[in-house]
């Protein structure tokens, strides 16, 4: 995805939630991340309105700014006090009329559905592990292992530990139990690719561009159900996951690799309606790539895949943001007239 001419006075609105019930280090780590964006947008040029949701009344925060003269950079989760509420964030931006980055509302709600998003890419043609939503009692299905058991409605590897990948029957049962009782939602069971996982940046609209893979190397671990990328490896520093999981940008994989990686990314990316940018997590057993995870609105915080792919390119933090500002600026009933 190439922008023949990137704008850098478009207003921004840099939308992002504080929820006053976090812990004093994890809101001064937020607060830090949040201020190395803005920073990096207003050198690009950007005048940035830094709006940090602290309440449930998103739209008492919203009302001062005029839709028609900003850009809302959602970098929103939730509302406060009101759990898994990213997709009330940008159903209310659609029905206050302001333009955003990112996927719409209907494609945020699917993706918090796994079990739909492995059938419509299985629909599609798109290779993604077997899978199937399990109830304890219904173990004695499943004969593909190890197997990996995660909460079918969540985000951001919630219940994902190195227990969640099993060996036999005897913990499948107990694990879908597990997910039963804690989360109180369906399990969703699929067969553990043991493989080179990696994680793919797809951004654009109509045309997309691929951002150089970035690998999870696992090589630290010699226990098969160690490999894979916990929430402590994501939310934990000091975790030994969070320590010893290392990050490689750009993946060494060869150009027939690389094709096959471009050709699944894009084809998941569309396939579930992603808009402006999107990180595709696969595996890769045996030559052939498997998608594991499609995260619309990925998070974008200095040190993550996403921004680390981007730089690999030649991008630095301000330019690659102020990318996803022009592509909603596409949209824009104003902006999009001057474009």
């Amino acid at each position: 995805m190439k922008q023949a001419s990137r704008r850098t006075d478009i207003p921004v609105i840099l939308l992002h939630n504080i929820d006053p019930r976090w812990d004093a280090p994890d809101i001064e780590l937020v607060l830090k991340d949040v201020k190395i964006m803005n920073d990096a947008l207003v050198a690009e040029g950007h005048p940035v309105i830094d709006l940090p949701v602290l309440s449930p009344d998103l739209v008492k925060s919203l009302r001062p700014y005029d839709p028609d003269g900003h850009i809302v950079l959602n970098w929103c989760e939730e509302i406060p006090t009101q759990p898994k509420s990213e997709v009330d964030v940008v159903a209310l931006l659609e029905e206050l009329s302001y333009t955003y980055t990112g996927s719409p509302s209907d494609v945020l709600a699917l993706s918090w559905d796994k079990m739909k998003v492995k059938r419509i890419l299985q629909e599609k043609g798109l290779s993604t592990p077997h899978g199937a939503l399990l109830k304890k009692e219904e173990a004695d299905r499943w004969d593909r292992f190890p197997a990996i058991v995660k909460p079918a409605r969540e985000h951001g590897s919630t219940g994902v530990t190195a227990d969640a990948v099993v060996m036999d029957r005897r913990e499948l049962r107990a694990r879908i139990a597990y997910i039963e009782t804690t989360y109180r939602q369906p399990a969703l069971v699929e067969e553990f690719i043991e493989g080179r996982e990696l994680h793919v940046t797809v951004w654009g609209n109509g045309r997309l561009e691929m951002l150089p893979p970035a690998e999870m190397n696992f090589s630290a671990f010699t226990e098969t159900r160690r490999h894979l990328c916990t929430y402590d490896s994501k939310f934990k520093p000091g975790s030994e996951d969070f320590e010893k999981i290392e990050l490689t940008v750009p993946a060494v994989l060869d150009d027939a690799q690389l094709r096959q990686l471009e050709q699944l990314s894009v084809g998941s990316y569309r396939a579930i309606g992603c808009r402006d940018y999107a990180r595709i997590d696969l595996r890769l057993r045996n030559d052939t790539f498997y998608v594991l995870d499609i995260n619309p609105n990925a998070d974008l915080s200095p040190e993550t895949s996403t921004v680390f792919a981007a730089a690999s390119t030649g991008r630095s933090y301000g330019r690659f943001v102020s990318g996803l500002v022009n592509l909603a600026a596409h949209r824009h009933p104003v902006f999009s007239a001057r474009s």
